[in-house]
């Protein structure tokens, strides 16, 4: 089993149909956590996150994406925008593993922040253990809370 980690390429229709499925597969799994599938990603298409502006690393297994993460830097700060991994990979490391690819590919990062649902107990999790910090809480639509996590 080959696990690698490659910058994806959203110019490229593989790849962002790619990010795409496990998106869908994983905000699905939140929708349920969190009681809502008002999560706007969810609803994303390939147009869109091809247009996201953002620098998406994937994880892949024999060359199958099983996880991504896009973000955005501006000067020392960081948003992370999207965190996603396939359900049928869940617990296997690799949201982890995505992070310190970025940590590791955006060194002198000053501040980082990401938002997930208030109620995503699994996300709020690896964030805390990776050193986020709760910031705040935004209701972004009629009973959808999101937690606001920064880390410095």
């Amino acid at each position: 089993m080959e696990v690698t980690v490659r910058p994806l390429d959203l110019a490229h229709p593989s790849d962002v149909d790619a990010v795409v499925r496990v998106q869908r597969a994983a905000y699905a799994v939140e929708a349920e956590l969190i009681g809502s599938t008002d999560i706007p990603a969810l609803h994303e298409t390939a147009a869109d996150v091809a247009a996201s502006g953002e620098t998406v690393l994937g994880r892949e297994i024999d060359g199958r994406l099983v996880a991504a993460v896009g973000y955005r830097r501006s000067g020392d700060e960081l948003d992370l925008c999207r965190l996603v991994v396939d359900p049928t990979a869940f617990r296997a490391g690799h949201a982890r593993a995505l992070l310190d690819a970025v940590d590791a590919a955006e060194a002198g990062v000053r501040r980082t922040t990401v938002s997930t649902g208030r109620d995503n107990e699994p996300a709020l999790r690896l964030y805390r253990q990776r050193g986020f910090r709760l910031v705040g809480e935004r209701e972004v639509a009629p009973g959808l809370w999101i937690a606001e996590l920064e880390r410095r």
